[in-house]
């Protein structure tokens, strides 16, 4: 794409839209025809954020789709470590739809829905459980602390930011390094009884 294409709709990136902090999973495909999976964790009508294990090239052309967002498309405007922005090319009318869609997704966090991370965590009496990869690969570790909608695990590896992983039986994105490991966010908020019976008798931590 040419850089004339490009000056059209950076501007939107840095001026014309209020940006929102969402948790949006999806998948994300490149010019070379490569499909990578993404998470979304800053967005406005006009630009992206997201987090990828495969980074595109600043000019190049991005097809998403996300969740509870849809397909958009757009092109790489920067990179950054684990991810990089892109710019959304839309119609006015589109533009006017991702913005409802965004303003639900704010007031929805706002009001502690289930994308909240306010869900109480606890400590498992039987930490240890396995954490599968993509790619086939599975890995020891041991869950410190765990809530209905994600997880923090003590492990040797670190999957890059936004690969998904399995948990148990539980799948997720990995959302966040630390030193002792990482932090998942699961694909979808878990009921208590399938914690339960996968971690049993979890207990609150220790003060």
């Amino acid at each position: 794409m040419s850089s004339t294409s490009l000056g059209t709709y950076a501007p939107y990136e840095r001026r014309a839209f209020e940006r929102v902090r969402v948790k949006l999973h999806g998948r994300f495909m490149l010019e070379d025809r490569s499909e990578h999976n993404c998470y979304v964790y800053d967005m406005s009508p006009g630009n992206i954020a997201l987090l990828a294990s495969r980074i595109g090239e600043p000019g190049e052309k991005v097809i998403a789709y996300l969740d509870h967002v849809g397909r958009i498309e757009g092109v790489v405007t920067r990179t950054f470590e684990d991810g990089f922005a892109m710019t959304v090319i839309a119609s006015e009318r589109k533009r006017e739809k991702l913005s409802a869609q965004l303003t639900w997704l704010a007031n929805r966090q706002d009001l502690g829905l289930p994308e909240d991370r306010r869900h109480e965590r606890v400590a498992p009496r039987n930490p240890f459980s396995a954490l599968h990869m993509e790619d086939g690969r599975t890995y020891e570790c041991r869950i410190i602390d765990l809530s209905l909608s994600g997880a923090g695990i003590e492990i040797d590896v670190r999957p890059a930011l936004g690969s998904q992983v399995v948990l148990g039986t539980m799948r997720g994105t990995v959302v966040r390094h630390f030193e002792e490991g990482i932090a998942i966010e699961f694909s979808a908020v878990q009921e208590q009884d399938t914690l339960d019976s996968q971690f049993a008798d979890a207990e609150q931590p220790a003060a």
